[in-house]
């Protein structure tokens, strides 16, 4: 039997994405099908970064052309095509910026910028070209986390080159003032700052700008939540009666703007004991887990309580580069997984495709 084009689309067909459940023939992941003689060969090009699943997907791809009569020789090729989705309505977007995610809490120390930080390198690992914006004015904590101090330069005194480290591009208020230094600003300074920091900042093509919110919902946070273009924000919280309350405020501030919310991260939902494993729930039972029920919206998964997260962060070395095999960094990594598979699900924006329009007077 003589292998066709349309034989081969039918068997793939059949085979779901285990991350989406749509098949990629239908979800036009298939590309540039060739047949020659006994060989096939393809691509497939997927619209979120999994670069640690692409052998298990072509182990299966390859399976079921094998298994087809005449065909003795399968070669595929797997690629990453991250596409701008949709973003706020009516805010300026960033030149060179896919998506942007905000990473949120409505309270401090529930551990939103170590998770901020993991995502984004979770997101890089897997093949995405990703920065990290450092919001919190008054408290910066990336710098240290990121294992970067340097001041960021500038070639014409007006826009500065983000830093970089681990394959992530990185800026900061922390990077252009004294670790000592308390900034002592009202919120429309900080404001001004933190817009500044976002678009006088050269990014290099990203395909994620992952942006580690301040935490609360006062000006500072509304202000944010509106001037800048965002794809989506992910909210986390610990599973304490009172941290889910505030939580609930940040829900409803993004809601209120029109900013989608694309999952709950539930941090330090328990504690494991390094001297004897005993596991105790110190901050309640699946308290983040049964918010997301009832708002209806993505329950990303949870996190221990764990010294050696804590430990990595400060080293200046987080989670998912020190530990990348570990099991803390693969949930992180799935965390990253089902947050970019939200973004690729939703509308595309063509805004940067359309031709700017001049109007210029004939003379």
């Amino acid at each position: 039997m003589q292998v066709t084009e349309s034989i081969v689309l039918d068997a793939l067909s059949k085979l779901k994405d285990p991350n989406t459940g749509q098949d990629w023939v239908t979800s036009k992941s298939i590309k540039n099908v060739q047949i020659l003689g006994a060989h096939v060969s393809l691509d497939l090009a997927l619209g979120y970064p999994a670069k640690s699943q692409w052998p298990q997907f072509q182990a299966l791809i390859t399976q079921a052309l094998t298994a087809l009569e005449g065909v003795a020789e399968v070669t595929v090729g797997v690629s990453t095509q991250v596409l701008a989705h949709a973003a706020t309505r009516g805010v300026q977007l960033l030149p060179h910026v896919k998506n942007i995610v905000a990473v949120a809490s409505g309270k401090g120390g529930v551990g939103k910028s170590t998770t901020a930080v993991n995502l984004a390198l979770a997101l890089a690992s897997e093949g995405a070209t990703v920065g990290l914006l450092d919001a919190d004015i008054y408290g910066p904590s990336q710098p240290m986390m990121m294992g970067v101090n340097a001041r960021p330069q500038s070639e014409d005194g007006k826009t500065m080159e983000p830093l970089e480290n681990y394959g992530v591009q990185v800026m900061s208020i922390g990077f252009l003032v004294s670790p000592d230094e308390a900034m002592i600003w009202r919120g429309p300074m900080a404001t001004q700052a933190l817009e500044q920091l976002l678009r006088q900042t050269l990014w290099r093509e990203l395909d994620y700008l992952i942006v580690d919110m301040p935490p609360g919902t006062g000006d500072i946070q509304l202000t944010l939540s509106q001037r800048v273009p965002m794809t989506g924000a992910v909210i986390v919280t610990t599973p304490q009666d009172i941290a889910l309350l505030d939580a609930k405020k940040g829900i409803k501030m993004f809601d209120k703007v029109g900013v989608p919310i694309l999952g709950l991260v539930e941090n330090m939902a328990v504690h494991i004991c390094s001297q004897c494993g005993h596991s105790e729930h110190i901050f309640g039972v699946d308290g983040g887990r049964n918010m997301a029920q009832q708002l209806e919206i993505d329950y990303l998964g949870a996190l221990p309580l764990d010294i050696k997260i804590r430990l990595q962060a400060d080293s200046g070395k987080p989670t998912v580069v020190a530990d990348p095999s570990g099991e803390v960094a693969q949930i992180y990594q799935a965390m990253a997984r089902q947050v970019a598979i939200k973004i690729a699900a939703k509308a595309r924006d063509f805004s940067s495709v359309f031709p700017s329009i001049k109007i210029s007077k004939e003379t």
